[in-house]
Formats: structure tokens, sequence, C-alpha cells
């Protein structure tokens, strides 16, 4: 990769470093070993982030971050403005040496600029160059490659250590004991089996299975494993949990908008085994190394599978997959054409390699 700017960055003057996310939370997670990455190249510098609020819990427990700033945009254009203003003055305030802007937005350049940060690197995306002082030049086969090695590339690109790795997540305590007091008041103990099923895909219908081939791979797991049913995801997807209650045989606990993000991360994490489709809470399971299948219709798991040993995914190509559609225009022949005994099969396979079922 190339990279057009001014002169080397020296790193020994690098003390604090602003970083960026990006704004969903399965981007966050595919950028979490890049941002481990940077703690690696600059161990004693102060490492914030700067965050869309509902993302915040995926930073909030991670090592390699000491703060991170909520940037709170999006209830209108006068209140935008102030949000702006105050995120701007929080970053001169803080004298940020560097910024590494992961999100490809012309906003996450400019307020970097705003914010008198001297150093500001990230991709030559959606018109900002002038505003970077070294532009990565993204080239078509950055393109080509894994999310996780998309942001990995802009560290390489400057000549530092950035190992291909696959994502990890770390579950703050608070988080853990309201999971478990939850899931105590349902009756769940400790040891049970716990099956995470996740029917919903906010980018949509493209990416969602149909909610009754879920339903029947819950019931097949609490008859075959003994296995207790949890339906997560988020506010959006309650009609969907509530769906899969009226299709199961074996009432599962649908917990879709009954968690915060943190509180859904814990709850994954006492899963045994998670189903999703290709959606953010996917990305969450297989970065905490949850046995996870995927089903994918109309994306691309090249770019945006799951990443981990223990994720697996299912997936019937078709001459028009991936079209990265949110609906299909004819027949949802990518996701129809996937029968649940296949899932099954897969998720058999899985869990004899991990020692479950």
């Amino acid at each position: 990769m190339k990279v057009r700017g001014k002169a080397p960055i020296d790193k020994t003057k690098i003390r604090r470093i602003l970083i960026r996310a990006t704004n969903w939370v399965g981007d966050v997670v595919m950028t979490l070993p890049a941002l481990e990455a940077v703690r690696a190249n600059f161990p004693a510098a102060t490492l914030c982030v700067l965050a869309r609020p509902w993302v915040m819990p995926l930073f909030e427990s991670h090592p390699a971050v000491d703060q991170v700033i909520p940037f709170a945009k999006g209830k209108g254009p006068v209140p935008d403005l102030l949000e702006i203003i105050r995120v701007v003055r929080t970053i001169r305030r803080h004298g940020y040496d560097l910024a590494v802007l992961f999100q490809n937005a012309f906003e996450a350049a400019l307020l970097a600029y705003l914010g008198g940060i001297g150093v500001r690197i990230g991709y030559n995306t959606d018109g900002r160059r002038f505003l970077l002082s070294h532009a990565v030049i993204r080239d078509e086969a950055i393109l080509k490659k894994h999310q996780v090695e998309y942001y990995l590339e802009i560290l390489r690109a400057f000549g530092w250590e950035a190992p291909s790795k696959d994502p990890s997540l770390y579950v703050g305590e608070k988080n853990s004991a309201a999971v478990q007091a939850l899931l105590s008041s349902e009756g769940i103990k400790e040891g049970d089996f716990l099956l995470g099923l996740s029917p919903g895909a906010i980018y949509g219908p493209a990416k969602r299975w149909p909610v009754e081939r879920f339903a029947l791979l819950g019931d097949w797991a609490a008859e075959r494993w003994g296995a207790k049913v949890l339906v997560v995801g988020s506010q959006t997807e309650k009609e969907i949990g509530q769906a899969m209650i009226g299709a199961m045989k074996h009432r599962p606990l649908n917990l879709c908008g009954a968690t915060t993000l943190g509180e859904a991360m814990a709850l994954i994490k006492r899963c045994r085994f998670f189903v999703s489709n290709d959606s953010g809470l996917m990305h969450v399971a297989a970065a905490l190394h949850v046995p996870t299948v995927a089903v994918f219709g109309s994306t691309d798991p090249v770019a945006t599978g799951p990443r981990g040993k223990r994720a697996r995914i299912v997936r019937r190509p078709m001459a028009c997959s991936p079209c990265l559609e949110p609906s299909c225009p004819t027949d949802y022949r990518c996701l129809l054409a996937i029968e649940p005994e296949e899932v099954w099969e897969e998720m058999e396979r899985l869990a004899q390699e991990v020692g479950h079922g």
C-alpha cells in the first residue's frame, strides 16, 4: 500500500492516540486486531477511542483501550452541530499526537483536523485526502480481502507491525453479573447447555434466513442436545423473537431487546453454541470464541465472514451472489436453498470438533 503525505512518522513522539471507530457492531469487531496492533506499536501511549454510543460497550472492557469518548450525533442539525463542537473541543483539550481513522468518512478526518491532531492517518476515501497528513491509497486489491485485513493494512502501509489475527472481545464483570441474575430468574443454571439463536439482521431481509428454519434448529437442539434456547437480538428484532416462540415446540427464552449490547455480549459468552445470520452478533460470538455457525445469503463471507477457529459458514453460491443488496428483487434463492438439515449437519460437525453436543 502506498502512502501520500508529509515526512515519516516519528513513533517516539507519539504519546496520545485517538482512534475513530467504525459505526456498526460487526465492523467494530473486525477492527479489533488493528486496534491491538496500534497498542503493540505504541505500548506507552494513551489510547482513546471516539465511538458512537451503541458500539461503546465493545471497547469498554478491552485491555488495549484507555478511554472511550462518545460521539452522540444524529439528533438534528442544531444538536449535531453542538455535538461536533463538543467533540472537537474535547480532542483539542486532550492534545492527541496521532489519529488513526478506521472510519472511512469525510467527517472522521474533519474532526481530527479541527481537533488539531498533527498526524492523521487513514484511507484516502470520501474526498478527505486533503484533511489527512498521511493518506493510505486504497487500491482494488485491498477491497478483495477480509475486512480484518483491510484495517490492518492501514498500519502495514507505514511499516508498522500488524500481524494477521482473529478478533477477540472482552466482557466486563458488571455485564456478566447482570446476565447471571437474568438467567437465574428464568430458571437457567450455570451448567445448562445454552444455544443462542440470532434470526435477525438489521441490514435487510436478504440476510435473514427464515425464522421457521431457525425454530427447527432450536427444537432439534432441545431434543438431541438437551439445550435451552435463547433468542438474542436488538429491540428492533423483538417481533422476530416472538415469531420464534410461536414457531418452536420447545419454548425459547426471547431476549431480543431485553439487554444492552454489553449484556448481550455476556449472554453470548454463556452460550455453548451460537447460530446466526450474517450480523453484528455473529461477529461478537466468533470474537468471544463461542462455537458459531452463520448462514450467509446476499453478502460475501470472503470480506465479512466470521473469523476464528470455532466459526463456520453455510452458504449456497448462486450466479447472482454475493449481490450485497439488503433485499432481493426476485426470490431470495441464495437463502431459501439452504435447508435446516444442512445447517444442523454443520452444527454437529463443529460440536464434535469442540467437544460439545
